[in-house]
């Protein structure tokens, strides 16, 4: 049983004798997959010479195809129940993934090529929709129908040994396809990435989905970021899995609290001395530079900030140690699968002096993060006297997070 029959009006019929040399194509044309019937459009010309063409109206250069023997073979044709006429044209809509897939549940496609400067404006009249595979001109619209006749039969059942070879394909889902390699390991120096080889199938797909997103990204971003796919129910999904993907998330930090007598000051989990014995008023024990490294991993990963996790209204927390909710902190941002890249701090404070305890500071976060020292960098300024700081009514801290997605 033929699944699709394709009818093709055109000066040239010798040109599709490709498909009798197409690999795949041409087996399911012999296993009757689809069905190919040419229409030589010179066998419904005019006239003794079968005249096909003429000069156009108004004056020009070259020959336009006429609309009779259009008309003719396109009238000789038996129409099937479910059928659709093309017409092959620079001016039609450039033809994409989709249009295949919705053509491939048709039980017959028309195909008309142009030939010459064009055709008569009438034959446009017979087109059910008007097709270009590219922004640029052909002598004649017969490479694109065969362009068409290739990618739709690929879409049949039976056509490809492997159907789920169709799935992650280029353009399938407005994503390239990912890249493939194979023997040898080593090929010039040029090396097969580790994950493919390591028997990981979920980090295999994993790293697939990434590299589709990246490519496209790099190649073809406007297949992401044009108009019509932003409104397509794919979008949303890509835009998620393109999340999902990220390397890499940013976060911003900031905190500050009041000093205020009787209070300890304590920041990176260092207890400092206040020349006025003025301490960080706080629900916990105030450390601001605990405090904004907090927001920082969490508001990388959009997961709101720490008075969400360790409410000020909960008696459990009052007087804790920061670094202890630090350390729930980070064990929350691992078990989203993702590790700490580099932090980097501002204190801001008038009063007492910071950079004599910055290492001590570091080793304390870097301990409690379980990260190298390289990976955190600590300053200490002052306000000139400016804002609340400079007026010693409070010190802050602002702290940005650099988080990597674990491989």
């Amino acid at each position: 049983m033929t699944n699709l029959n394709f009818d093709i009006i055109t000066l040239f019929p010798k040109a599709f004798d490709l498909i009798n040399n197409s690999g795949v194509i041409t087996r399911a044309l012999e296993k009757n997959r689809f069905n190919l019937n040419l229409h030589d459009l010179r066998e419904y010309g005019e006239g003794s010479y079968k005249q096909v063409d003429d000069k156009p109206y108004g004056g020009g250069s070259g020959m336009v195809l006429k609309p009779e023997p259009i008309y003719k073979a396109h009238d000789s044709i038996n129409k099937l129940p479910n059928t659709k006429t093309l017409l092959m044209t620079p001016q039609g809509k450039v033809l994409k993934q989709p249009d295949l897939l919705r053509w491939s549940s048709l039980d017959q496609l028309i195909i008309i090529c142009g030939q010459y400067e064009g055709f008569d404006e009438r034959v446009r009249c017979l087109a059910d929709e008007e097709v270009s595979i590219g922004d640029y001109v052909l002598s004649g619209g017969e490479i694109p129908a065969i362009t068409i006749i290739n990618g739709l039969t690929r879409l049949l059942p039976g056509t490809l040994g492997d159907p789920g070879s169709l799935i992650d394909e280029s353009h399938n889902s407005y994503l390239l396809e990912y890249p493939h390699y194979t023997r040898p390991q080593i090929f010039q120096g040029m090396r097969v990435p580790d994950i493919l080889v390591s028997g990981n199938h979920e980090e295999i797909k994993l790293w697939r989905k990434q590299k589709m997103f990246e490519r496209t990204l790099d190649r073809r971003n406007d297949l992401i970021f044009k108009e019509d796919y932003k409104k397509l129910p794919k979008s949303k999904r890509i835009k998620e899995d393109s999340n999902e993907m990220m390397k890499f998330r940013i976060g911003n930090g900031y905190d500050i609290h009041r000093l205020v007598k009787g209070r300890n000051l304590i920041i990176g989990g260092v207890k400092l001395q206040h020349p006025d014995d003025l301490g960080l008023d706080g629900h916990s024990d105030a450390d601001v530079l605990s405090h904004s490294i907090m927001d920082a991993l969490l508001g990388a990963l959009s997961l709101g900030d720490i008075g969400k996790y360790f409410p000020p209204t909960d008696k459990k927390w009052k007087n804790v140690d920061s670094l202890f909710l630090l350390s729930k902190v980070i064990e929350l941002i691992r078990k989203q699968g993702w590790e700490v890249n580099n932090i980097d701090s501002v204190i801001v404070a008038e009063r007492p002096k910071i950079n004599p305890f910055v290492e001590l500071m570091k080793n304390n976060i870097c301990k409690i993060l379980q990260i190298e020292d390289s990976l955190i960098g600590i300053k200490a300024t002052t306000n000139e006297k400016l804002g609340p700081e400079g007026r010693e009514e409070g010190i802050s801290c602002h702290s940005v997070v650099l988080l990597e997605k674990k491989e």
